[in-house]
């Protein structure tokens, strides 16, 4: 059974936002029609060629309903144990979502590798650019992909403009089958200065061994768990309040992924984004956090 809580079988007569409860992949015929109003002929079959390529990996996603699009804007939060996540997963939650696109912060990096970088530009990805480029040689492409503010910033103008916003708060691949790294804290910032809410999901690998690290390979599930709303939103939240909020959503990411958190571990180092010409410099809660 491919869908739950379909209120229709036929997808004209559904609810302009309806998006399914459950989804679980059922063939390339369903993924081919599934509509898409809202994109162009070209841009829909872009979409549905990477959400295919998508559903060989990823078994099942649940709790849908709280990413549909009459929910935005909210930042959507994930662990991150595989290179692929990063593409596969907001693919096919642009598919299910009939095409409003979730803006996910995603390393300048990956936009260097043949195809992925178009496939940036369509999902109008925001790219982090702190970390340096992979060969060294290539950092000199580096200001192609710097954008006249800070990715916090372009974040929080997402946010208040209605647009939701993607976040793998780890910030880097962890392929430990037990444990997520601290996390940086950048979505619980964007939730307390802009008063929206976390969306926390748990990416899991039911067939993985427990015993080794998880593979690209490896076939994944989505679990989203429910909206968390924050407290007052303030422009500058204090530090501990900071470090509260992140932790109930890494916690929450925790327990939807099966793994544990702990704030104690090394987190990964961050980097500041570099005041340019027109945007106002960092505060230092946001250079200590900024995602890299």
């Amino acid at each position: 059974m491919p869908l739950t809580a379909d209120p229709s079988a036929d997808p004209t007569a559904r609810p302009a936002d309806w998006v399914p409860a459950v989804w679980a992949p059922a063939g390339a015929g369903e993924i081919l029609c599934w509509p898409l109003p809202g994109l162009g002929l070209a841009d829909r079959w872009l979409l549905r060629a990477v959400a295919l390529a998508a559903s060989t990996r990823v078994s099942a996603i649940t709790g849908l309903e709280h990413v549909r699009p009459a929910a935005d804007p909210f930042v959507l939060i994930l662990n991150h144990s595989t290179r692929s996540e990063a593409l596969l997963v907001p693919a096919l939650l642009t598919l299910l979502r009939g095409g409003p696109l979730i803006h996910f912060m995603a390393d300048w990096n990956f936009a260097l590798i043949p195809g992925v970088g178009f496939l940036y530009r369509k999902a109008e990805v925001l790219a982090v650019t702190a970390k340096p480029a992979r060969p060294r040689v290539l950092d000199r492409l580096r200001p192609l992909y710097r954008a006249d503010t800070s990715v916090l910033d372009r974040a929080r103008d997402a946010l208040r403009c209605g647009r939701s916003v993607g976040i793998f708060p780890e910030a880097t691949v962890n392929r430990d089958p037990h444990r997520l790294r601290p996390g940086r804290r950048s979505a619980a910032l964007l939730s307390l200065t802009t008063g929206v809410p976390v969306v926390p999901a748990g990416i899991r690998f039911p067939d993985a061994s427990p015993d080794r690290p998880i593979r690209d390979r490896d076939r994944m599930e989505l679990r989203i768990g429910p909206p968390l709303r924050p407290p007052l939103p303030s422009e500058r939240p204090a530090p501990a309040d900071l470090r509260a909020w992140h932790a109930t959503v890494m916690t929450a990411v925790a327990a939807l992924s099966g793994k544990s958190w702990s704030d104690t571990a090394p987190a990964a180092p961050a980097a500041p984004a570099a005041p340019t010409a027109g945007s106002a410099p960092p505060t230092s809660t946001e250079a200590r956090h900024a995602t890299g």
